[in-house]
């Protein structure tokens, strides 16, 4: 039986690996111990001491001995990670975690040819102590048990995603450039190819080709709280101690979950969820950009660009903060904070529907994949069910069934849900605000208000307009949220099923050694939703900004432009 006892590992830096390591990354403390206080259990841990370092990914050999015949991408545009360097993230504590895999030589091109099909079920649907459950305790607990140095362990797939979100990789052939899967269009196949791989270690360890993982139905009502197969047992392998106390069942989860929000009776709560995934599947989702978001390619500066698709913001960030983060924001852990966030077995089957999305957003709501080359030739290296390191391009990951699944028919109650105006007695003018040149820049730190002048149309098209908010800027290492209103005077009596509601804006927390600051920008497509508040006339907007986190943002700018200009 595992110790029940808190365990420390000793995780020693050497510099043998990086000799060379550029300016922006030098500062590292030597020796940090690493403390994870949830009391060990199930095997996950590993015994005494455990130098990681030793068997660093060694990836950058790939690149200097390879020809470019055998790698036809090496002098491709895409954003690639740099996997010759592998740097530290940081815990909440300020202790230093190396999140970078075990060494690897000979890796391969990947390209899925699956001969039969599977199907994910919903987590809610699988009772406790069925024989599904049986063999996905037991795949996760043989994970736990594997080696520390297998690339296969838990721990080890979970600080893939650190590695991969945390800056752990730099810019290929841009040494100062942090590499990142979140906040571009390479969130949605990076995440698919992540829990595919997880997903077919699990069917090799219990020696079951067609076992699936769950997915998190928490778009649909009987989905909308944490599923009893991760809370039926503390001793479980699915279970998580660091999810937020308040938040497990029955708790209803809140897709637009905000620090301090003041919950609501549950069918509210689920009408308001419905509301929000038919904003943002439907009315906010109209482009590849909108759904997926926006061009990440070689030399890009992830810093500085324009960020992340809508599902991503929302749900997406929002179910992590909801189900990992305690109410007054101290040190968010395990799905609150993306280094850690695959530690909680849930968040597999939270990204098992989130890959749903994408189905959904093809199949049933006609959307369409980027044709760029830069992202069909994207790609990433994995660790595959035989602990052979893969390399994977997105291209390869767009059918599901090559992959070997597809998704459980059930029920889509927000396709069908309307968002209406907030009731009012009579149409009444804009109230007096300022203009945005009056105000920013600015730091969020209270409610702002302005009024926003839409531009002339010019000749015939029907380009949609567009609200962006101009220059955002935070700290990539805090969380990070506001909600943003259209012609409301009074936010308090709005809510996420009323048209006045758009949406927000949100950054889950990261694992970094130094202060990253992000600028980037959200928008929202408002020529729907200015015509259902009778408002399709009106020269100029209210927008309004409620801050919705304890360390705010700077704000540089309001526009309304044309989708094409």
């Amino acid at each position: 039986m595992a110790s029940s006892s808190a365990v420390a590992y000793y995780i020693p830096y050497s510099s043998t690996f990086f000799p060379n390591k550029p300016p922006k990354f030098n500062n590292r403390r030597r020796n940090p111990v690493v403390k994870f206080t949830c009391k060990a259990k199930n095997g996950e841990t590993s015994p005494g001491k455990f130098d990681r370092r030793d068997v660093l990914l060694g990836l950058g050999g790939l690149y200097s001995t390879t020809s470019l015949s055998a790698n036809p991408f090496a002098l491709a545009d895409p954003a690639l990670p740099d996997f010759k360097d592998c740097i530290d993230a940081t815990q909440p504590d300020q202790t230093l975690i190396n999140c970078c895999p075990p060494s690897a030589s000979g890796i391969k091109n990947f390209v899925p040819s699956a001969t039969t099909v599977n199907t994910r079920m919903p987590a809610q649907s699988v009772e406790v102590g069925s024989d599904y459950y049986n063999k996905y305790t037991a795949a996760i607990q043989k994970m736990k048990n594997l080696s520390p140095s297998d690339p296969r362990n838990f721990r080890q797939q979970a600080n893939v995603h650190c590695a991969y979100c945390d800056g752990g990789y730099t810019l290929q052939g841009s040494p100062k450039l942090l590499y990142e899967i979140h906040n571009s269009w390479l969130f949605f196949p990076w995440h698919r190819w992540y829990v595919y791989f997880f997903e077919k270690i699990c069917q090799n360890l219990i020696d079951d080709d067609t076992f699936t993982l769950p997915f998190w139905n928490w778009d649909a009502p009987q989905g909308m709280q944490i599923p009893s197969i991760y809370n039926s047992s503390v001793i479980s392998p699915l279970y998580d101690c660091f999810r937020n106390p308040d938040h497990l069942p029955p708790t209803v989860i809140d897709l637009e979950w905000s620090y301090g929000d003041v919950p609501v009776d549950p069918e509210t709560q689920i009408k308001y969820n419905l509301a929000i995934m038919h904003t943002q599947m439907i009315t906010q989702s109209k482009t590849p950009n909108d759904f997926f978001g926006n061009a990440y390619r070689a030399g890009d500066d992830i810093t500085t660009l324009d960020g992340a698709g809508q599902i991503e913001q929302t749900p997406h960030n929002h179910v992590h903060t909801w189900t990992g983060t305690a109410v007054d924001q101290s040190n968010p852990i395990d799905m609150g904070t993306f280094y850690s966030a695959a530690r909680d077995p849930i968040f597999f089957a939270h990204h098992a529907n989130v890959d749903r999305m994408w189905s959904i957003w093809l199949n049933n709501l006609g959307g369409s994949n980027f044709t760029d080359k830069d992202w069909l030739n994207a790609y990433f290296i994995f660790y595959n069910e035989e602990a052979k390191p893969v390399r994977v391009r997105i291209k390869d990951c767009l059918d599901t069934t090559k992959l070997g699944y597809k998704y459980e028919d059930v029920p889509i109650p927000w396709l069908d849900v309307s968002v209406k105006p907030k009731p009012r007695a009579t149409a009444k003018t804009l109230p007096s605000a300022p203009d945005p040149a009056q105000v920013f820049p600015t730091t969020l730190d209270n409610p702002i208000s302005v009024i926003v002048k839409r531009p002339n149309k010019s000749g015939t098209g029907s380009s949609e307009e567009i609200l962006v908010i101009d220059g955002i800027e935070y700290d990539k290492g805090n969380y990070a949220k506001f909600n943003v209103y259209i012609n409301e005077d009074n936010v308090d009596a709005s809510h996420p099923d009323n048209t006045e509601f758009l949406g927000s804006f949100s950054n889950v927390s990261h694992g970094h050694l130094m202060t990253v600051t992000m600028k980037t920008n959200k928008q929202f497509r408002i020529s729907q939703v200015l015509e259902e508040l009778g408002a399709g006339d009106y020269e100029n907007v209210l927008v309004t900004l409620i801050p919705k986190s304890n360390i705010p943002v700077k704000i540089n700018g309001i526009k309304i432009v044309f989708e094409d200009s």
